[in-house]
């Protein structure tokens, strides 16, 4: 038997429904009615001890196995009570009691394909431009080797059950994977900072590709590429009413439709320059100085690891996980790989860092510009709802979880003073977009250090910890060797793209 949540009563009288549900007879739910129980309503709820169980099965209700709620299942499957959730105040509703509307596998892959398949898209011919066929082969094996450690990565948030041989989720987050493995004591700290700068900085680089592009396409004296920027955060601010992944999911994909309008019009018109194109010039050896450059933006171009512990968690079909990283990342490797080449052959040594900023006539770099700006809006939300998410968790989960009180009422929705820092995060992220420039070098300095991290070395690292007894041997030398590639890579970036951003300050000065 199921309730549906009745908004604006909040959580007192969802518990005293809970209580008296318990003392009626429970029949079988089908598959059907739970799909609908968790996905159909168009609000956030209220959910009671107990009342989300069937949402936390693993891989969605058909697979039978027991519901985990707030990382822990008893023997029986029954929910265990978190911590500290008894015991806080009742004018304010838990996030963790926050019943979020599942998403489909659909909706996961459109958000993957709007991590992976970003705006970095129009800097990866600058890629080829510096590393040749070198660049082109990274492409390619970093959308294998970021598809095998997101895997990885969404395992260690597993059990096996040793006499049922049942999977059970025992792990919420990116940051309960590294408690695990380091303890409660530094781990969340180093995982949030690098999870959040990740995030904020691509929320960032959003608005300054977005202010770049706008002021290249309509050159004027009164309206400078700050301006741009500030009118480009006017659209992003209704991000701040955000609730849940669903909403988020729309967006990714108007963001796909919008990737695949942008990759036709610039792919065709590389096409038809195909009887001028640069053979000879795509390299061969690489060029020291801006190749690890290069491979940051490749590394940044596929960080979707922060996002992938909550899409999976958000899945009605968990079971489908994996087949969707494979499809996303097999797609997101051929089109990058296939579009810088293009872009390169068409334009040679002259690609700019910005590849539209070669495009022949204003009129025509205009339109594929203001597509693109669409597109970065487009993309804007999900790392914004991520860092969001992560705020929430560290800081307003509710007493006495968290010194601060939720963000959410108990009927709901969001509070007013939520959606105002909401607000101040997404200026905040102008600000800082108004401030740094150089889109390119700094996208390869962030993508060095804290991609090569998230999406490298510490799931490899994780998996090889929480696992070690229960992997191959051949795997254990992957994921060693994954470590130090990423631990090299990252270094060599880090070293070169400093040296870049300091050549052009100076340069400047």
């Amino acid at each position: 038997m199921s309730y549906d949540p009745i908004p604006g009563l909040g959580a007192p009288v969802a518990r005293i429904r809970h209580f008296v549900g318990g003392l009626l007879p429970r029949g079988k739910q089908d598959e059907e009615h739970l799909h609908f129980a968790k996905c159909d309503s168009t609000e956030l709820s209220v959910l009671g001890p107990g009342e989300g169980d069937q949402a936390q099965l693993d891989g969605g209700a058909e697979n039978g196995k027991p519901p985990v709620v707030n990382g822990g299942v008893s023997a029986a499957g029954n929910p265990l009570a978190s911590a500290g959730q008894t015991g806080r105040s009742y004018g304010e509703a838990s996030n963790v009691n926050i019943a979020k509307k599942q998403i489909s596998t659909w909706d996961a892959g459109w958000n993957v394909t709007n991590a992976i398949q970003g705006m970095f898209l129009v800097a990866l011919p600058y890629a080829v431009l510096h590393g040749g066929y070198w660049g082109l082969l990274a492409l390619i094996s970093a959308a294998i080797v970021t598809c095998y450690t997101g895997k990885i990565l969404v395992e260690c948030l597993y059990v096996t059950d040793d006499v049922t041989g049942l999977r059970m989720r025992v792990r919420e987050s990116y940051v309960d994977i590294a408690k695990e493995v380091w303890g409660d004591r530094f781990a969340a700290q180093i995982v949030h900072s690098a999870q959040f700068i990740e995030l904020i900085m691509t929320c960032i680089l959003y608005l300054v590709l977005c202010g770049d592009l706008l002021s290249n396409s309509f050159p004027t004296n009164k309206l400078d590429e700050t301006t741009w920027t500030m009118l480009a955060t006017f659209f992003v601010v209704p991000c701040a009413f955000l609730r849940d992944l669903k909403a988020v999911s729309r967006l990714s994909f108007g963001n796909a439709i919008v990737h695949v309008i942008v990759n036709l019009i610039l792919i065709g018109f590389c096409l038809s320059y195909a009887a001028h194109w640069h053979w000879g010039d795509v390299a061969v050896h690489v060029d020291i100085h801006y190749f690890p450059v290069s491979m940051g933006i490749v590394i940044f171009s596929y960080t979707s690891h922060i996002f992938l512990p909550s899409l999976e968690g958000g899945m009605v079909e968990r079971s489908k996980f994996n087949k969707m990283l494979y499809w996303t990342h097999a797609l997101a490797g051929l089109f990058k790989a296939l579009f810088a080449y293009l872009c390169f052959l068409t334009f040679g040594p002259g690609t700019r860092d910005i590849i539209t900023d070669n495009l022949p006539t204003q009129g025509f770099r205009a339109v594929v510009n203001v597509v693109l700006v669409i597109k970065a809006l487009l993309s804007y939300p999900l790392p914004f709802y991520a860092a969001i998410e992560l705020l929430e968790r560290a800081f307003f989960s509710g007493r006495p979880r968290t010194f601060f009180p939720s963000c959410y009422a108990l009927d709901g929705y969001l509070n007013s003073w939520s959606v105002a820092l909401r607000t101040l995060v997404v200026i905040f992220t102008m600000l800082l977009a108004i401030f740094i420039p150089h889109f390119n070098l700094l996208m390869g300095l962030i993508g060095s250090f804290t991609g090569t991290m998230l999406s490298f070395v510490w799931p490899c690292w994780f998996h090889l910890k929480i696992k070690w007894h229960e992997i191959p041997w051949y795997q254990k030398l992957l994921n060693i060797f994954i470590i130090l590639s990423g631990m090299i890579v990252g270094l060599i970036g880090i070293i070169y793209s400093m040296e870049a951003l300091i050549k052009i300050y100076h340069e400047e000065q």
